[in-house]
């Protein structure tokens, strides 16, 4: 397929151009959002510009789902990608130049091995995902530069710009993790990063500029903060924020551990204090209340690294899952009164098989089975395995790591971030997971097990089986990293999902998912209107004409100290000629909306109440490989 499809030229009208490749809904003659990539035709909306294409359905809420019809569409057939799947390294030529900065400098101080995440966000609406890097900095005993986290802008043509000064986010903090969320539901999102010390809430000004809002939200939330999500839990419209915690640190508490008896090494969270998680309500007025107490959430003995949601017994309100490290995990069910329950221990998630607590990191929730039920992949320590924790439907899980083959597969990595996603688009959610010890001496003690670890990505065969394949998708998943936060999101508007790896004390890197988009697939983004801007909590039900289903749910969080993208990428598998897919979502009001007939191959908006509100046809094809670009501002070390 040639790279360039279409050049912009005066002659011929974008719609009678974009008509001639692609299926098209909704073009104008002349917009003004035109991407003017060569390799990409895509028209961008902003939400706020939105306007529904048909006549709004009833806002009421209803028992049974309301019946919108799609746009209309026109699909010519398009030559698709071919060859094997492979993730290429492509942080250089996309203009990436992160490095992340822990300060170690030989006190072998805790947060310096913990860190750091990253999350994808599209901050100015322009229908392309942008990364935010979170970075940590020196400590005050050992300043040798000033270090900064990093916001990359999409430029469209497979680089990023740095434009981490001129958005207002370069401010130094001992950074650990992100969350993305539109919490005063202005169509534009938010960023929310923790740190050790005080955490940072930045409301994003719509002009490409954020505002440091930390003190007037009251959200500092002084401490070992790890990972946070945006959600809302008692289904008011607005999104609340929840924030894991690791242990009383800090460095006049600093401890003297040491692996071989003679030299200084990190000590494991036994010896510290646990600190609570902190549960942030939305008060509408951009201000938050803390209400961990009220709402039976405040555990002084969790050491918690990871949040997933899911609605675990499908009853329409978010749970949530905190993944804790040498202490048990945490199953929060939502009460529907503005308080949760741990049911960790009775679900059959707090423990190993064996009882033991082991040291949960990063977390993650999907139907990996199709059975319209949400399971659990969490990421431990060398020689503990993943978990892999399956819903039976009942409240009940069962750890399902041995017989789904991932529990030997796991066995010598530790693994901090890991997600569920569909990287080969066949309809069947894989698992990725970023490995890497976390102590830097680790080899004196035990010469079998090193500091830097290959990721795994492991295939769905079915049948709830796994297959590891990370070995034959490139080079680029051999090389051997110190792996910390991850997370997955769209970034050529190809179809298929890429990566985004961080590296403790060492370089991110962008992994480029190539030919992975062989396959059909949708992609579906929600806005809400009832319900909270993002749609996160929405569960979106997709079904094929040929009889496949398969269910998601909006959420930010999951993985370590990271978010991937929010919209939804369903895989539909090889191309078939007549497939149509339709679409239920569930929205968190309790609103629910069926859109019918809908093509393949689309980027779609799905309004609460209005159905299909844009459609931007997916584009196979590669960027024509840009020249590596430099960094245009931001210091990151």
């Amino acid at each position: 397929m040639t790279r360039k499809l279409v050049k912009f030229c005066g002659a011929l009208p974008l719609c009678v151009v974009l008509a001639a490749v692609v299926p098209v809904v909704g073009c104008k003659k002349d917009s003004a959002d035109v991407a003017t990539a060569p390799w990409m035709v895509r028209t961008a909306v902003k939400p706020e510009n939105l306007q529904p294409t048909q006549p709004a359905v009833n806002s009421d809420l209803a028992s049974s789902p309301s019946m919108i019809a799609p746009q209309s569409q026109t699909t010519v057939t398009l030559p698709r990608p071919a060859g094997p799947i492979e993730f290429t390294d492509v942080t250089a030529q996309a203009g990436i130049h992160f490095k992340h900065n822990s300060g170690a400098f030989g006190k072998k101080y805790l947060p310096e091995t913990m860190g750091s995440g990253v999350c994808f966000l599209d901050y100015d609406n322009d229908g392309w995902q942008d990364i935010l890097f979170v970075n940590s900095m020196d400590w005050p005993e050992h300043k040798t530069g000033k270090s900064f986290p990093a916001l990359y802008h999409n430029n469209h043509d497979g680089t990023f710009t740095d434009v981490t000064r001129a958005a207002g986010l370069a401010i130094e903090l001992y950074g650990m993790g992100c969350a993305i969320g539109d919490y005063d539901n202005d169509g534009y999102p938010d960023i929310y990063i923790t740190a050790v010390g005080s955490n940072h809430l930045f409301h994003n000004l719509r002009n490409g500029k954020f505002a440091d809002v930390t003190a007037k939200g009251g959200v500092s939330d002084p401490g070992f903060s790890t990972s946070a999500v945006w959600f809302d839990y008692d289904n008011d419209g607005k999104l609340d924020l929840f924030v894991s915690h690791y242990v009383e640190w800090s460095i006049d508490k600093d401890q003297y551990c040491s692996l071989d008896g003679k030299n200084k090494s990190y000590c494991t969270p036994q010896a510290y204090k646990g600190q609570s998680s902190t549960l942030f309500h939305n008060k509408g007025d951009g201000t938050f209340e803390n209400v961990t107490k009220r709402a039976g959430l405040y555990e002084p003995t969790s050491k918690s690294l990871g949040i997933a949601l899911l609605d675990y017994d499908n009853d329409g309100w978010i749970d949530l899952f905190v993944a804790n490290d040498t202490e048990p995990n945490k199953l929060y069910r939502n009460n529907h009164d503005g308080t949760f329950t741990d049911v960790a221990v009775l679900a059959g998630v707090a423990l190993s098989e064996t009882g033991r607590a082991r040291a949960g990191m990063g977390v993650d929730a999907a139907d990996y089975d199709v059975s319209g039920w949400q399971s659990l992949i969490i990421g431990n320590f060398t020689n503990e395995s993943m978990s892999l924790y399956h819903n039976d439907g009942s409240g009940l899980f069962t750890d399902e790591a041995v017989t789904s083959g991932i529990g030997q597969m796991s066995v010598q990595s530790l693994t901090f971030g890991c997600f569920f996603f569909d990287y080969d688009l066949d309809g069947l959610p894989d698992i990725f997971a970023a490995n890497g010890h976390v102590s830097d001496d680790i080899s004196v003690v035990q010469p079998n097990v090193r500091y830097a670890q290959r990721p795994s990505l492991f295939r769905n065969k079915g049948r709830k089986k796994f297959e590891e394949v990370s070995g034959k998708l490139g080079k680029a998943l051999q090389k051997e990293i110190v792996g910390r936060g991850a997370a997955y999101g769209d970034v050529d508007n190809d179809g298929d999902l890429d990566l985004v790896i961080m590296s403790n004390n060492g370089v991110a890197r962008l992994l480029r998912n190539d030919n992975g988009n062989q396959n059909d697939m949708l992609r579906v983004k929600t806005v809400g209107t009832r319900s909270n801007r993002d749609g996160i909590g929405a569960k979106v039900t997709l079904k094929t004409n040929k009889g496949a289903h398969q269910m998601q749910m909006v959420k930010s969080g999951s993985s370590y100290l990271s978010q991937s993208e929010m919209p939804l990428t369903f895989g539909l598998g090889k191309p078939e000629e007549g497939r149509t897919v339709s679409l239920e979502i569930v929205w968190p009001s309790g609103k629910k909306d069926s859109v019918a007939n809908i093509k393949p191959n689309q980027m779609v908006t799905l309004q609460e109440g209005k159905g299909i509100i844009s459609a931007q046809p997916i584009v196979f094809a590669k960027p024509p490989g840009p020249a590596p670009a430099k960094a245009r501002s931001g210091v990151h070390k």
